[in-house]
């Protein structure tokens, strides 16, 4: 090996990291760390075929950090002979400043921290995961990699939002995008499988998982995304409500007395799957359905018809559709959901084949027609690997 970097993604209660070989796009060992700050957290360890686990209270996201140091520790690799050259950062918020990965030093993680008024749920986390390591990792380059990036390219008109434009300047408003990292990746990838250069391919990405997002990418560059100054817009997700009237967070804080903070729970928190039927699984939403739940069945119409909806809209933006990329634990994993997206399309050129789309097959897939127009695939996405080879420009 060449050199590897160590990759970070810091969530609110979370903290998924990989020992990564940039060069192979290979990872050499991973681990999460999984409900911080509560009793019953616990690290989970992979190196090779081999997994290890620790079970127990983790106190904050330096606790997590050094519990999984000790998991390399003992089990191996170990952090300090293995040759890291790097360690990159998911960043979920770059504002107008950041758009390309950014080596970090004291100025840039003081104006990540600030931007947290942009991103409340995970800028704070992101910018605690990179303090622990840079005291962990003092001698070796941090690199901050945005999920806002891939989507600095918007045109204006993609861009802007249709409000006082001196309100907007103030307080950076502005469609930003998120996912971008995922979107960035598996546009890439379809290029790959489709055997041309990514300027030739104009491509929708839909990245579901419990949030979920999707982007219409002209020629390699993002032209329109879902998700706009925050993760909150756009498609229906596991507890997010996606699209909704404004006027119905004026209506509940009016007729309801709900308060900001209030409302802000119930849209990010308590809507989208689990508001609709009480669980954000889509797992279990498919279990629920299946079991004659009216309350599940209604919460996945409304996922499909909003994803049809996004799906006829960048159609028309790009003008011209060559591929259709499902990725993320949903998109990759739920077969019924990429067949009724794309169902009754064949006049559109849009048609998949039934046993291909349900075919066991893992890894990226063509699963349209042979005579399809457009190729539908289902690609895996891999923001570590994107994130590890952003790092390791660096370097």
């Amino acid at each position: 090996m060449s050199g590897l970097v160590l990759v970070l993604n810091c969530g609110s209660s979370s903290i998924k990291y990989q020992l990564v070989d940039p060069v192979a796009g290979t990872a050499v060992a991973s681990g999460l760390v999984e409900r911080i700050g509560e009793p019953d957290a616990r690290v989970v360890y992979s190196w090779g075929d081999k997994r290890f686990e620790h079970s127990g209270p983790i106190v904050d996201h330096a606790d997590g950090l050094r519990l999984a140091n000790e998991l390399f520790t003992e089990h191996g690799p170990d952090l300090g002979a293995a040759g890291i050259k790097a360690v990159g950062h998911r960043v979920v918020h770059g504002g107008k400043l950041f758009h390309k990965p950014t080596l970090i030093n004291d100025a840039t993680l003081s104006e990540i921290e600030r931007l947290a008024d942009l991103a409340p749920l995970h800028n704070p986390a992101n910018a605690m995961g990179i303090k622990v390591a840079r005291k962990d990792f003092p001698d070796i380059p941090h690199v901050a990699v945005f999920d806002t990036g891939f989507f600095h390219s918007l045109p204006d008109a993609a861009a802007t939002y249709a409000i006082n434009r001196d309100i907007a300047e103030m307080y950076s408003i502005r469609r930003y995008g998120f996912h971008g990292t995922s979107h960035e990746y598996v546009t890439g990838e379809v290029a790959k499988i489709l055997h041309t250069d990514p300027s030739r391919v104009n491509t929708i990405v839909l990245h579901l998982g419990n949030g979920a997002s999707a982007s219409a990418v002209r020629g390699g560059v993002a032209v329109e995304t879902s998700m706009g100054l925050t993760p909150l817009e756009g498609l229906v997700m596991g507890t997010r409500c996606g699209d909704i009237d404004p006027g119905i967070l004026m209506h509940l804080h009016r007729s309801a007395g709900m308060s900001i903070e209030q409302i802000d729970g119930l849209l990010n928190q308590n809507s989208g799957l689990k508001g609709v039927c009480g669980v954000n699984d889509f797992r279990e939403l498919c279990a629920q359905m299946d079991a004659g739940s009216e309350a599940a069945k209604l919460a996945y119409d409304v996922y499909i018809h909003r994803l049809r909806k996004y799906l006829g809209a960048y159609v028309f933006v790009l003008g011209r559709v060559d591929a259709i990329a499902f990725t993320g634990g949903v998109g990759e994993n739920a077969a019924n959901v990429r067949e009724d997206a794309l169902s009754g399309l064949q006049g559109h050129g849009i048609a998949v084949d039934p046993d291909r789309n349900r075919s066991g097959v893992r890894g990226a897939r063509v699963i349209s027609t042979d005579d399809s127009q457009t190729t539908v695939l289902v690609v895996p996405t891999n923001e570590e690997l994107a994130i590890a080879r952003a790092a390791w420009q660096f370097v």
